[in-house]
């Protein structure tokens, strides 16, 4: 049995593989609606935020060989959990990271280590904000941005009733909510930017699969400033930016199931 900690396109893809090389395996994921998208695709699942007491207990459970953490790059407590889980339970961890997208050089893009470092740059540019860092760190940008002279914040997020509500509680207006599920294409970013008059946008370094590339483009091809919050530097150990790197080492540990 191979635990994988999934949620993402990417993620799916990769517990397809191991299914496919003969291992049989758990995925967890945090959303109903990621759940959703590993049952549609016939992959076992578990719902839930899970502590490191969790996955040990989870591990130990399900007779584990080893877990695989292919949650999102920016999960950082996710990724900390599963790596002490794993070492808790005495079992081998192995983090799969989609490649990075190194931002591109350009006059237009800052990029900074946090979400905090992400809003304080932000205050100063102050103008149309479009935020597109998901829901979790809202907080952290409407504390410094809301209330500012000749400054809008609006915010990109999934359509889920919690994040409406986070909204109305942390003041932003209906008006200034993008409700949707991406990935975005180009050419949506760049409707969606003029729409609103964007003059700054804020992302995370994703990779490919998060769609970095479409937003960035978007925004320098229409002159607008951007802001590049940097991965979480996290000593994983064991990673692999590619599906084979992590069944080659998964065939090195443990022997696919019998039948």
């Amino acid at each position: 049995m191979i635990l994988v900690l999934a949620g993402t396109s990417d993620a799916r893809e990769l517990a397809l593989r191991i299914k496919a090389a003969g291992y049989d395996l758990l995925t967890t994921v945090v959303t109903e609606s990621a759940a959703k998208s590993m049952e549609e695709a016939g992959l076992p699942v578990q719902v839930g935020r899970l502590t490191a007491e969790d996955i040990r207990r989870l591990i130990e459970a399900k007779g584990v060989q080893a877990v695989v953490d292919a949650s999102h790059p920016y999960a950082e407590e996710a990724s900390k959990n599963a790596m002490a889980g794993a070492s808790e339970a005495g079992v081998p961890y192995i983090r799969y990271e989609r490649e990075s997208l190194a931002s591109p050089g350009h006059d237009k893009i800052t990029v900074v280590e946090d979400y905090v470092q992400a809003a304080e740059v932000a205050a100063q540019k102050r103008g149309v904000i479009m935020l597109t860092t998901g829901s979790k760190t809202l907080k952290i940008f409407t504390d410094r941005l809301l209330g500012l002279p000749d400054t809008t914040l609006v915010a990109r997020m999934l359509p889920r009733v919690d994040n409406m509500q986070k909204c109305e509680e942390l003041g932003i207006e209906q008006k200034n909510i993008v409700a949707m599920q991406g990935p975005f294409s180009k050419e949506l970013n760049k409707a969606l930017y003029s729409h609103y008059g964007v003059t700054l946008m804020i992302t995370k370094e994703s990779g490919r699969a998060g769609a970095f590339d479409e937003k960035v483009e978007a925004a320098l091809e229409m002159g607008i400033e951007t802001i590049v919050i940097a991965r979480p530097q996290i000593e994983y150990g064991t990673a692999f930016s590619d599906f084979d790197g992590v069944i080659g080492q998964l065939r090195e540990l443990a022997a696919p199931a019998v039948g």
